[in-house]
């Protein structure tokens, strides 16, 4: 709130005054509180993440114990039963190194269990959420499973609270900052304002758009259950996307970079989806 340089008297009717011009003049944007309900799905999918994040950090200084001791598996798949049972089955040259190892072992599996319970828990606490209905029509457009879907619906409720999609890649840090003076004007890195977890999870699935146009096994099954002009959004931005990824790599753009590209693109896709769906009070 501005306030003038020497003035020390502070009073509510003196902090509503200014907040009530500002409010006529529009100066000020309304900000939408979110509901209880809400708020508890928004903690499911941040505890979700921190759960990941630990479990990489697990994984990693398991690794990197077995890497200073020179210890490798013969298996090629890390996340077989093989290499479970050689990890289970370790032995160490000495007794407080054997202890060392165990305990980075449990670590991962405790992270992996913890990791399955929060999903299963998410699961079930959405399928009785208000926003149902939105996260099951997110789920229609390619790479955008339940986990980007809830992710992005917990972290700015009403998708269609934004007038335009512009708006909405906006409120996800998407656009580029920009800088201009005179006839000087000069785009930089993106403003990666809001939510970061929701920002990062649309990135996340907007690598599935490298591949070409082509239809999987499962992305069908989560299309035919919504209507046809949902089905027709998510073939429009299945075929768009798709279609610029590979240019913009040929051109020599670096892959991460074309990658937030599509991601920004894939918000707009998910407000134009979000917008015809009711949304309970």
């Amino acid at each position: 709130m501005p306030q003038k340089a020497g003035d020390r008297i502070k009073t509510d009717r003196r902090d509503a005054l200014p907040l009530a011009r500002l409010a006529r003049s529009g100066d000020r944007t309304a900000v939408s509180v979110p509901k209880v309900e809400d708020d508890a799905i928004r903690d499911l999918t941040r505890a979700r993440e921190e759960t990941l994040s630990a479990l990489k950090d697990a994984t990693c200084r398991r690794k990197a114990f077995l890497r200073r001791h020179d210890s490798r598996s013969t298996g090629q798949a890390h996340g077989g039963p093989a290499p479970l049972r050689w990890l289970s089955e370790g032995v160490c040259p000495t007794p407080a190194q054997h202890i060392v190892f165990q305990a980075y072992v449990r670590a991962v599996t405790a992270h992996t269990e913890r990791l399955q319970r929060l999903a299963q828990e998410r699961h079930e606490h959405v399928q009785a959420w208000r926003l149902h209905a939105v996260v099951e029509a997110l789920q229609a457009l390619r790479g955008v499973q339940c986990t980007v879907a809830v992710t992005m619906v917990a972290a700015r409720g009403d998708l269609t609270r934004c007038d335009t999609p512009r708006a909405r890649m906006k409120c996800l840090g998407l656009i580029p900052s920009a800088y201009a003076s005179g006839e000087r004007r000069q785009q930089g890195s993106l403003t990666q304002a809001g939510k970061t977890h929701a920002r990062r999870a649309l990135v996340d699935g907007a690598w599935a758009y490298r591949s070409p146009a082509q239809v999987s096994r499962h992305w069908p099954l989560r299309r035919e259950k919504q209507p046809k002009m949902i089905q027709d959004i998510s073939w429009q931005a299945h075929v768009r996307l798709c279609k610029r990824y590979r240019p913009l790599v040929a051109r020599g753009t670096q892959a991460h970079i074309v990658t937030v590209a599509i991601a920004r693109e894939l918000a707009g896709c998910m407000w134009a989806i979000a917008t015809p769906l009711p949304v309970a009070a």
